[in-house]
């Protein structure tokens, strides 16, 4: 399947700000089709949809060709600011004072094009969902926060993140702290053990027991060992070019080869562009800025999470008697299993059915509110442990929820996305991402259902239909309006359309509560959702392609066509068997 699409930063409110307006996003160079052409061809020559279907693939937006050099940089030379705009969109690195960053805004061919380098550096890319939680975490600890605070006074900012009105909601406690020069930096083992081999053997034997690790401060620069840690959390990494060296050496014991090598190469970048500098530059304001799309996917946080989840499903397991209990012994030699063994680093069971899954209340909590809520009240916690063993794991039992649909819900708060689902299974996974305040998850399931409902019948469109539209799943719920609205003579025909005709609240019968204009190629979909007649009655005039001043007199036609289905549908109903006896 392929990965979810990455959410986007777009100009759209910032363009007044920077003095473009879209006529200027036009090439100043003939733009030449490439339709086999790499993302630096693409680049070159401006071909925007070449350049989009390749980023929706997947490639790298700040990989480097033979000559060093990023697709951004070839945009910005020749001129393409709708290719560079896309570009900056999907997360190129453009901040002045680093390598690449230099090199777009010294060979922009034009101020335009400096100016929307500009806009971009002011606001990077937002991070992913699943990284954005983790990096809440990690800077709600009071420790972390501190240092981001005073970095914050020395000038020195993370982008995309400030401390102004942070508040402790998304607060978890560390489970280990790390002291360099009397600075703490707070952390969660699992986080640390899923990115770092290092860490992991660390916290299987020398820390295995200790919440302190104290370093000597010859040995370590607080600065690296920090931003380290912070990419750990949301995979982007932002270090100061003088602490470069230093966060190579911590790379290289932690073994994290992939981004020691990305930051040796910048390095020798670095010293490059010293050298061939006019004028003494200040290192101590350059930044270097990484973001983990730059890594091979094996190394980004979803795939290290998705790791840690693999392992915990293996630990986990049904344990029942013939009765259907749970057996106390089982479970006790399981925990005692466990003991033995780090290698997950559970600290939670969640028991659903007759089945235990092992978890990690930072994963949880990160991503939920409702497991929050509920972990943050975990002192003296007994629920679900009667009769087990003392030093057994905290245990939260949860009710009407399938082992299925918990295992896939563990499988998106892990990784940030779906592989597949059973199409049986969507309406419990809706329901229950409503109930844990999972909302995301719903454009998950989405995602991954689209391709099964493009091969099912009328009926099924309208029972999906309605399910979206009771859950608010805005994708599915527009995707089978525009099936029915291009093909509607096919569903008036079908029973299972007019029958549910009759359990949808009526269309709207005044003229001034309607859209009387086509939605714009393009425009922002409007997240509210409006009756679901009204609704349908847009998209069927806009597949008609209705002229503007004909189309309320086809809205009334259609809605009379409707309440001609309606009295059909009344009559179907009456006519079936058994109607109106009692049982």
């Amino acid at each position: 399947m392929a990965s979810p699409t990455k959410p986007r930063w777009t100009l759209e409110q910032e363009l007044d700000c920077i003095d473009l307006d879209p006529s200027d996003f036009t090439s100043s160079l003939p733009l030449k089709k490439v339709p086999n052409g790499d993302i630096y061809e693409a680049s070159r020559c401006g071909d925007v949809p070449r350049l989009s279907y390749l980023l929706e693939t997947g490639v790298n937006v700040n990989a480097r060709d033979r000559w060093d050099s990023v697709a951004l940089y070839y945009a910005c030379l020749a001129g393409h600011l709708d290719a560079a705009r896309m570009l900056l969109e999907n997360g190129a690195i453009c901040s002045e004072h680093t390598f690449d960053g230099d090199r777009c805004h010294y060979a922009a061919l034009n101020l335009k094009v400096r100016k929307l380098l500009k806009a971009f550096e002011a606001r990077p890319p937002p991070l992913g969902a699943l990284q954005s939680a983790l990096r809440d975490t990690f800077l709600g600890c009071v420790g972390n926060r501190v240092y981001l605070e005073q970095a914050e006074l020395g000038g020195f900012e993370i982008p995309g993140v400030s401390t102004n009105g942070m508040s402790n909601s998304n607060h978890f406690p560390p489970d280990v702290a790390f002291f360099i020069q009397g600075r703490p930096i707070e952390a969660h083992r699992v986080i640390l053990s899923a990115r770092s081999p290092f860490f992991k053997k660390k916290f299987e034997t020398d820390w295995r027991d200790r919440r302190e690790v104290r370093f000597a401060k010859e040995k370590l620069s607080y600065p690296a060992l920090y931003s380290l840690i912070h990419f750990f959390y949301s995979d982007r990494l932002e270090i100061v070019v003088d602490d470069m060296e230093d966060l190579v050496r911590i790379c290289k014991v932690c073994k994290c080869e992939s981004l020691q090598r990305i930051l040796e190469k910048e390095l020798i970048h670095q010293k490059y562009a010293d050298y061939k500098a006019l004028r003494d530059v200040d290192n101590s304001q350059k930044r270097y800025i990484l973001q983990g799309a730059s890594l091979p996917e094996e190394d980004r946080l979803p795939a290290a999470l998705h790791g840690i989840l693999k392992t915990s499903l293996a630990k986990s397991s049904l344990v029942q008697n013939l009765d259907g209990s749970v057996d106390r012994l089982a479970y006790s030699f399981g925990a005692m299993q466990m003991s033995d063994s780090v290698e997950d680093l559970a600290d939670v069971c969640i028991k659903v059915d007759n089945k235990i899954f092992r978890c990690h209340q930072v994963i949880l909590a990160s991503r939920s509110e409702y497991f929050r809520a509920r972990l943050s009240r975990m002192n003296d916690f007994h629920e679900g442990k009667d009769g087990l063993p003392i030093n057994s794991l905290p245990c939260l039992v949860e009710h009407d929820l399938s082992m299925e649909t918990l295992e896939k819900m563990l499988e998106y708060m892990y990784t940030d996305s779906l592989k597949d689902i059973d199409p049986d299974q969507a309406e419990e996974m809706f329901d229950a991402a409503s109930r844990y305040l999972l909302f995301p998850l719903k454009r998950a399931v989405a995602d991954v259902l689209l391709p099964h409902l493009e091969m099912v019948s009328p009926a099924e469109i309208c029972h999906w239909l309605v399910l979206a539209d009771m859950y608010g799943v805005l994708k599915i719920r527009e995707y089978c309006l525009d099936i029915i609205a291009s093909d509607f003579e096919i569903f008036a025909d079908t029973c299972e359309f007019r029958a549910m005709l009759l359990t949808l609240p009526p269309p709207s019968g005044d003229s001034s509560l309607r859209t009387t204009a086509p939605s714009a190629p393009g425009a922002a979909i409007n997240t509210d959702q409006g009756n679901l007649l009204d609704d349908l009655r847009e998209k069927w005039l806009e597949a008609e392609a209705a002229e503007l001043d004909e189309r309320d007199e086809s809205a009334l036609l259609f809605d009379k066509r409707l309440e001609m289905l309606m009295i059909v549908a009344e009559k179907e109903k009456s006519e079936e068997p058994n109607y109106g006896t009692e049982d």
